[in-house]
């Protein structure tokens, strides 16, 4: 275990040094980034879309989704996502984002700080949004607790579920990561929030047989070809955070696998490609 961490400690480590080399060029390329969309915290309507994005949108597992979460986008360093914010909200689909937080009360088997997906509401709404530390737009805490959460109900799920009628799961998921292989195997900022958020939605849809937005471990065959037709999640991804063919990133049996990556060119990979 001690050797996981610390190969994924220098995964992290080498990656950030190759965005750092990133030029200003393939930045622009990627991730379609501008001083006036920072500033907007994501919510300018002059955004040109990267080859990412495009092909993102372009996707039917994109196009029939009608909930779908999706990261809102640091200044620099990943793809930017606002475009795809934008276009979720015009189309009419229910949108859902990250949010992370302290447990008021510790749950057994589950960590002190955990993320939940909570609804943005219409491009007005996200015009209020804050940029934190990071740079990242987010809703102001007075407005939680009337966010619809993915997990059913309103406000912070507290790590729990909602009842059965009000619960509904998410159709795709796009997420972030540090580094990805071509087995789509990801290695995250080193939080585990996604993972645990994962292993709750599989938690989730075992217990009320509903499908899984997220494909990953512990799936047979059989399964896999069921959720084919089925909207699936993807990783977003510039082209520097692909590792070469014969590297892979470092993962145990907590670690969830992506259904597909999108990468900074537009290139888009499948399980069958790795």
């Amino acid at each position: 275990m001690a050797s996981l961490r610390a190969a994924k400690r220098e995964l992290r480590q080498k990656i950030k040094r190759l965005l750092a080399e990133v030029t200003a060029e393939s930045a622009r390329t990627q991730c379609a980034i501008n001083q006036r969309i920072i500033s907007s915290a994501c919510c300018s309507h002059q955004i040109v879309a990267s080859s990412a994005v495009r092909a993102l949108l372009a996707l039917p597992q994109y196009k029939s989704a009608k909930r779908l979460s999706v990261y809102l986008s640091m200044p620099t360093g990943e793809v930017a996502t606002s475009e795809i914010v934008h276009d979720a909200l015009k189309s009419g689909k229910q949108l859902f984002i990250p949010y992370t937080y302290q447990l008021s009360k510790k749950i057994d088997g589950q960590p002190s700080s955990i993320m939940d997906m909570l609804e943005v509401k219409s491009i007005d709404d996200l015009r209020d949004f804050k940029a934190d530390k990071w740079g990242i737009p987010g809703p102001g805490e007075d407005s939680i607790d009337g966010r619809t959460n993915s997990f059913g109900g309103t406000g912070k799920s507290e790590g729990k579920w909602a009842h059965a009628s009000q619960r509904a799961s998410l159709d795709l998921i796009v997420l972030p990561g540090m580094a990805f292989d071509r087995n789509l195997g990801r290695l995250g900022h080193g939080k585990g929030y996604y993972d645990h958020f994962l292993d709750r939605c599989h938690g989730q849809s075992e217990q009320e047989q509903t499908k899984m937005p997220f494909l990953g471990k512990s799936t047979s065959l059989d399964s896999y070809i069921a959720h084919l037709t089925r909207p699936t999640p993807v990783g977003l991804a510039l082209k520097e955070q692909l590792l070469p063919n014969e590297d892979s990133v470092p993962a145990d049996d907590t670690d969830w696998r992506l259904d597909a990556l999108v990468l900074g060119d537009g290139k888009v990979l499948l399980p069958e490609d790795g």
